[in-house]
């Protein structure tokens, strides 16, 4: 059989700023600045034009690039001011030739990818002593205005025209798909009625009331408007601490393919069209922690703890677009947990350099990733896994979990499963709780004490509630083969919902509920006629028919 499950070229998420067509990144001192200027003749596939700023998952993987290479490379930064090579105009957002010819699961990847990108701005600015600031120079739409909400500090250009809008209602049938209408309730604090006012508005909000509403944090005319930017952008530098250090080269991640599988150095993905699933195995480190936090920073991305995490986060991505009928993940380890667990010593020890910090978070965000994925997710542990610290996270995040404790093997060489301080809290979900928060309702204390115990055979791991099931060598194989051909014949559609439902139980926060939104509202949305049929508003957009609508509302 094939295999590929897709008539497009696989997505690829690796580029340089030497091939970037969109995002021109320049350093001085410590600035960055990231200009947006799209070239509307290089889609990232189709036959559209970019016009007015307007995006596409293109320009989104190079920002996502840019971003990583600034929290890696240029520690020296302190303020990334993002700002438009466009006269008069910031973004028109998301380009709507791109959605109206994809498919349906192409634009919700594209969402989550983008407000992916965009969370990890945030996580830069609370994190890695970055600040960004959005220079808004003109017609700034939709994802346009997305992107800018995810900064700092908006500063929006006072003329007759220039004004910030969510126009996805009234225009399109659809919604602000990477989080617009929650960020401005939730993150910026407009008021409700404002905001659906203004979510209303195909036209937006300028001027003196964008301010007043809270849609941005200043204007300036335009002859004053470099200058109010650069005055913001010292202000915002003096909320920074320095970052003391070089920074590392942020190279590419290699891999070889099998037709749809790859094999990296420490990952390996095997994808099984005909079943359905992707294996993933990561191998664990093969020697102890490094000596000291400038021996870690010297292997740059050589080092474990982040290119194990870079091949996976490549796995996850290639597994999210270009193989969507592999439903079901099965995570795998192989190692020793000793050298897994020092690792995670060394990294929790050394948290205050700014290079470990880094790698820290990067480990986070690949973890949340994988709690997004709309596949259903089973850990294998299985003699000589190493489920431990960091890589114990996988077995958290999963759906089940399933524990050969094999009678026959060499008991020194049976299943454990261990914890270490890093699983106390390093590596939060979306909604912030810990995964072990989670699986124990909250319950610190109980979380506690887990982690001072440290280490379980098969009998305490199940007694700890730390894994779903322990099976003997007599059941395993069996029992997983069936519960994976059971996976199997449930309806996707009902799977994503329900693991979208029970993977973050406890209260929301502000990016919790966006993803939420984005996996019910706008995965339902995009599939009903009034956007996307034949007569629907998104169809029809830039068309002298106007849509129409089925007036019921259920």
């Amino acid at each position: 059989m094939s295999t590929t499950v897709s008539a497009h070229e696989p997505v690829n998420f690796q580029t340089h700023p030497d091939r970037y067509h969109h995002w021109k990144l320049s350093i001085d001192g410590d600035r960055a600045n990231l200009v947006l200027d799209i070239q509307e003749d290089k889609p990232f596939r189709g036959d559209y034009l970019l016009k007015l700023n307007s995006y596409d998952l293109g320009v989104d993987i190079e920002l996502a690039d840019a971003i990583d290479r600034l929290r890696f490379e240029h520690p020296e930064v302190k303020v990334v001011v993002l700002s438009s090579g466009k006269d008069r105009v910031f973004s028109a957002g998301a380009n709507i030739r791109m959605l109206g010819q994809s498919d349906h699961g192409f634009k919700i990847n594209f969402c989550k990818f983008t407000n992916e990108t965009r969370l990890a701005m945030e996580d830069a600015s609370k994190h890695s002593n970055l600040r960004f600031l959005a220079a808004l120079n003109g017609i700034t739409a939709g994802g346009g205005y997305e992107l800018a909400l995810a900064c700092d500090d908006l500063v929006l250009v006072d003329d007759d025209n220039s004004a910030v809008s969510l126009p996805e209602v009234p225009l399109l049938g659809v919604l602000p798909g990477t989080g617009g209408l929650t960020r401005v309730v939730d993150k910026r604090k407009v008021r409700r009625d404002l905001a659906d006012i203004f979510c209303t508005l195909s036209e937006g909000v300028k001027g003196k009331r964008a301010v007043d509403w809270g849609l941005v944090d200043a204007i300036a005319p335009r002859s004053k408007f470099e200058d109010v930017v650069n005055e913001r952008t010292e202000n915002l530098k003096s909320q920074v601490k320095e970052r003391s250090g070089k920074g590392i080269e942020w190279s590419p991640v290699t891999f070889t393919e099998d037709g749809p599988s790859r094999t990296y150095e420490y990952v390996t993905l095997k994808c099984d069209l005909e079943e359905r699933t992707a294996t993933i195995t990561i191998q664990g480190p093969g020697t102890d922690a490094p000596a000291s936090a400038a021996d870690f920073r010297e292997k740059g991305v050589n080092s474990w703890a982040l290119r194990a995490f870079r091949e996976l986060d490549n796995a996850l991505l290639h597994l999210r677009f270009n193989m969507p009928e592999c439903g079901l993940i099965l995570i795998k380890t192989h190692g020793v947990n000793a050298n897994v667990l020092a690792v995670d010593n060394f990294l929790n020890d050394n948290r205050d350099d700014w290079y470990v910090n880094e790698v820290l978070t990067y480990q986070a965000r690949v973890l949340r990733r994988l709690d997004l994925m709309a596949k259903s997710i089973f850990a294998l542990i299985e003699p000589r896994s190493c489920f431990a610290g960091c890589l114990f996270e996988l077995a958290l995040a999963a759906d089940r979990s399933y524990l050969l404790d094999d009678d026959n093997e060499d008991r020194d060489k049976a299943p454990e499963v261990a914890l270490g301080p890093l699983n106390a809290g390093t590596y939060p979900m979306t909604h912030c709780l810990s995964r072990l928060e989670v699986r124990y309702s909250g319950d610190q204390s109980k979380v506690d004490e887990l982690i001072k115990q440290g280490t379980f055979d098969p009998q305490d791991a199940e007694d700890a509630g730390l894994v779903t099931f322990v099976l003997d060598d007599i059941d395993y194989e069996d029992e997983v083969r069936v519960a994976i051909e059971e996976r199997a014949s449930l309806s996707p559609d009902a799977l994503t919902g329900m693991e979208a439902s029970l993977r973050f139980p406890g209260s929301e926060n502000c990016d919790s509920k966006i993803f939420g939104r984005l996996s019910a509202w706008q995965n339902w949305i995009f599939f009903r006629p009034n956007a996307v049929g034949e007569k629907g508003a998104l169809k029809l957009y830039g068309q002298p028919t106007r849509p129409e609508f089925d007036w019921k509302r259920t």
